[in-house]
């Protein structure tokens, strides 16, 4: 590869000297150089190497030797023995974490590895190990004064982004509101917002929402009623009401006796799981223990909190339904891997659902390597197996000899038995159709249920929000992933070629999707025209099992710089070095399958590109132009959630346990009619089926509250100049239920 650099480079000069009149055979200075150049430079003219030191400004000022701790990769054993070396030569080394749990899960792991942690009272200037809770970034080891402080992400390799957390509940995810949006608000319906406006009334100034509303007429909302306001997520431009008029709450009231069934349906749906009886499986094992302190990495705290939710709804008597929910890369796949572990180790069989082949080949492959070293087997089930290898597989399934098998929808098929399936693991459920539903409903009786997605479907979400199904989030990405700057065009002959070149420059790999596997060979042949240095390959689901796994293959050990694909790649593909990727008619693919694609790329601590290809923004439907929208606005880590619900409001959604399309919210909005329902359940749960939830804690009654007061309740603009955040913090405070939160 590095000579195939310098030959392009020469091309380059040859090219550079005939546009500005040079002579060609004159030599430039080079950008790069071969490996004998350079080791001859550094051993015969050692001048020609330079070292950047840091120079103080001046004789009087104090200098500090400092350096980065850098992460240990091989987990707590490693991360300790380290540690102890420095400890050994009477240094002071100070783990800073960001919570008490996090001193709890440290102070365990040093002392398991034999190390003493000293007393929360000793001073950390003292030679020893620290552990203090104290919120820091990064940290740094000074040799000269043989002291460390090191911060929680210099240890697990993961760093916490650095935002503000709302402590509004799952239910209430909304985005930020913008001029223009249209919100619904809790006596006088849908409006539309126009902004943030500070009125002076009585001599007090005071900040206030503006709602426009039907006929010209206005509503000032003051800040400490905003809970009454919520934005309209529902599918289309709702029609906007009268303020004062009776229409809105006629239709509220239309809503809530309709919702009063549908409320009945979810508690009924929850009362068949807490009364089903399911296995309760054991405590961890030492072999749990050995297994999960093998993990290369410290665990997040999302991820420490998902793990233990599963393990405790393992260990109860009725069958879990959990759902966890976590952007690419987020760690969703270690917390099944843990789940499936335990559930072998009660003698139980794992079932992990997958959508594609491909991902069915990486999941057989990560959990043979977690496991490698017990007695477990690991198989797979898809349709890169021959006839018959696939009837062996199934045969041993029936008879137990298989432990885990990972497969797509061929594990629904009737022919598919198990000796006694305990758990089943459903990665990217959105990606399966009503009919696969309907078939893993036969395979969950009585059988534990985990759910891993990334962007989950309005069903799904709106399930686990109800509390029908348990939800976990995982909002930690990885140590050094940037977002992705995703662009939207119409395709450009010159800005495909670049971006494909400036990846090759950086020695990365590029996906191309082009979904018509009619087209694909000839559009590849055009690329290859295009830009002749790389090397192009082509997959797509229709290819040969064996031609398509090795050209994957190939693609992942680096003998390929683009891969022009179909979707196949949506979902499992771990290529680090793949940081770009352009994506043909992307106005096609839905909101999810577009989040997914883009997540191939980025997955390393390079800077990644997607391009999305697409008509004339006049030429796209309505839904497409949103669409398009929505997935370069939530470009952020850890948008998948925000991906979810956006989908629901270009998509619409009626009633959500159930085919039958209801109006109720494109009247009212996703978030009021949440509320009505769960207002609904929880007036069941206090009445009908107050029995069934006696073991949960009684929610407080709240009533609205209106605040009279002449006091200035007001975040000026030269505290906080951003309207934005300055909504935010009026959120936050009204989210505020008692002292401790304030």
């Amino acid at each position: 590869r590095g000579e195939d650099i310098i030959a392009e480079e020469s091309d380059l000069a040859r090219s550079l000297a005939t546009t500005w009149s040079r002579d060609p055979a004159q030599e430039f200075p080079r950008l790069h150089l071969d490996l004998e150049t350079a080791l001859e430079s550094i051993n015969s003219r050692a001048r020609n190497v330079m070292r950047m030191v840091a120079v103080a400004e001046g004789p009087h000022t104090a200098q500090v030797e400092a350096h980065a701790w850098s992460t240990t990769a091989a987990g707590p054993t490693a991360l300790a023995d380290r540690i102890g070396e420095y400890l050994a030569d009477k240094w002071s080394i100070t783990i800073a974490v960001d919570d008490k749990s996090s001193i709890v899960r440290i102070t365990d792991a040093m002392k398991n590895n034999g190390l003493e942690v000293a007393d929360p009272s000793a001073a950390i200037t003292e030679p020893g190990l620290h552990v203090i809770e104290f919120s820091l970034g990064a940290g740094a080891a000074f040799s000269a004064a043989k002291t460390a402080i090191l911060a929680e992400a210099d240890l697990s390799g993961r760093r916490r982004r650095a935002r503000r957390v709302s402590q509004r509940s799952s239910a209430s995810i909304f985005e930020d509101l913008k001029p223009g949006d249209y919100v619904v608000h809790q006596h006088h319906g849908v409006g539309q917002y126009e902004g943030m406006v500070t009125r002076a009334i009585g001599g007090v100034e005071r900040d206030y929402l503006l709602i426009a509303y039907k006929g010209a007429d206005k509503l000032y909302v003051p800040t400490d009623q905003i809970d009454t306001v919520r934005q309209y997520i529902g599918g289309e431009a709702p029609a906007v009401n009268k303020l004062g008029g009776a229409d809105f709450a006629r239709t509220k009231s239309r809503v809530a006796s309709a919702v009063r069934a549908i409320a009945q349906e979810l508690v009924v749906l929850y009362q068949k799981r807490v009364n089903a009886v399911g296995h309760a499986y054991g405590g961890d094992t030492p072999w749990q223990r050995e297994m999960e302190e093998r993990f290369p990495y410290l665990e997040t705290r999302d991820q420490l909190r998902a793990i233990g939710d599963v393990k405790d709804d393992m260990e109860r008597p009725h069958p879990m339904d959990r759902l966890i929910c976590g952007d690419v890369g987020f760690g969703k796949t270690e917390v099944a891997i843990r789940a499936a572990f335990k559930a072998v180790q009660d003698g139980k069989q794992v079932a992990v659902l997958v959508p594609t082949t491909l991902l069915a080949t990486q999941h057989m492959n990560t959990f043979t390597d977690r496991f490698a070293g017990y007695p477990i087997r690991v198989e797979v089930l898809s349709r890169f197996l021959t006839s018959a290898q696939a009837k062996k597989v199934i045969a041993q399934l029936a008879t137990g000899e298989i432990d885990v098998i990972v497969g797509t929808h061929r594990l629904l098929q009737d022919t598919v038995k198990f000796k006694d399936l305990g758990l089943l693991i459903v990665d990217e459920e959105q990606r399966f159709g009503v009919q696969h539903k309907e078939a893993m409903k036969k395979l969950r009786t009585n059988v534990d249920v985990l759910t891993l997605s990334a962007t989950p479907i309005p069903r799904t979400l709106e399930m686990s929000l109800v509390g029908i199904r348990d939800l976990s989030l995982l909002q930690t990405p990885p140590a050094d992933r940037q977002p992705i700057l995703t662009y939207v065009g119409e395709y450009d002959e010159r800005v495909a070629v670049e971006a494909i070149r400036r990846e090759l420059l950086r020695e990365g790999q590029v996906f191309w999707v082009h979904n018509r596997v009619r087209s694909i060979e000839t559009f590849a042949a055009e690329l290859r025209e295009l830009v002749p240095e790389a090397r192009i390959a082509v997959a797509h689901g229709q290819m040969d099992e064996t031609k398509l796994e090795q050209v994957v293959l190939d693609f992942w050990e680096g003998n390929f710089d683009v891969l022009v694909c179909t979707t196949i790649i949506e979902s499992g593909l771990d290529i680090p070095n793949a940081n770009t990727i352009i994506i043909n008619n992307a106005n096609h693919f839905g909101l999810s399958d577009l989040h997914q694609m883009r997540g191939r790329v980025g997955r390393s601590n390079k800077k990644a590109f997607c391009y999305l290809i697409t008509p004339p923004f006049t030429m796209m439907t309505d839904d497409a132009r949103k669409r398009m929208t929505a997935i370069t606005e939530f470009s952020d880590l850890g948008s998948g959630m925000n991906i979810a619900m956006r989908d629901l409001d270009i998509r619409g959604a009626g009633n959500l346990l159930g085919a039958e399309q209801s109006g109720f919210i494109t009247d009212i909005g996703y978030e009021m009619y949440h509320r009505i329902l769960d207002e609904a359940v929880q007036e069941l749960k206090d009445s009908d089926f107050k029995d069934l939830y006696a073991d949960q804690p009684a929610r407080p009654a709240v009533s609205d509250c209106q605040i009279d007061t002449d006091l200035e309740i007001l975040l000026p603009d030269s505290y906080v100049n951003s309207i934005a955040e300055r909504l935010l913090l009026y959120r936050e405070l009204d989210d505020i239920g008692d002292e401790t939160g304030l």
